[in-house]
């Protein structure tokens, strides 16, 4: 399974220079419900065109949305190996959940943080 964070979403959104392949977005991807508000929240900073909203609306729709769950908050007020911004601390939290649960969590990012974050928790990154 692979973690998908907002920064792979708004580079294949808002067309960056690093985007995934087509065939990353047929796998099983799954995130936090977090994903959705740092998503349209960049879009709507950036006040972007219909495309992208409808692009976006695509992208999230094929990800499989987790809530922050009270088991997933408490894990978020702890500490972390490495010092993680708020945000990331959530992800985190919630990746760890999934790993509790027995699934096989890769992280999708590029972001050099979460990356380094995750890394520190022994979540592996998927290469994008």
């Amino acid at each position: 399974m692979i973690y998908v964070d907002s920064s792979v979403v708004l580079a294949d959104v808002l067309t960056e220079n690093r985007t995934p392949s087509a065939e990353f977005w047929r796998q099983s991807l799954v995130s936090s419900r977090l994903l959705q508000f740092e998503v349209w929240n960049r879009i709507h900073v950036r006040a972007s065109a219909q495309a992208q909203s409808d692009r976006a609306t695509a992208l999230l729709a094929r990800v499989d949305m987790l809530d922050l769950t009270e088991r997933v908050l408490a894990r978020a007020l702890k500490p972390f190996p490495i010092h993680v911004r708020t945000l990331d601390a959530l992800h985190l939290a919630t990746m760890e959940f999934l790993r509790t649960e027995g699934q096989e969590i890769e992280l999708a990012t590029y972001d050099r943080r979460l990356a380094a974050a995750a890394g520190a928790l022994g979540i592996g990154l998927y290469a994008l």
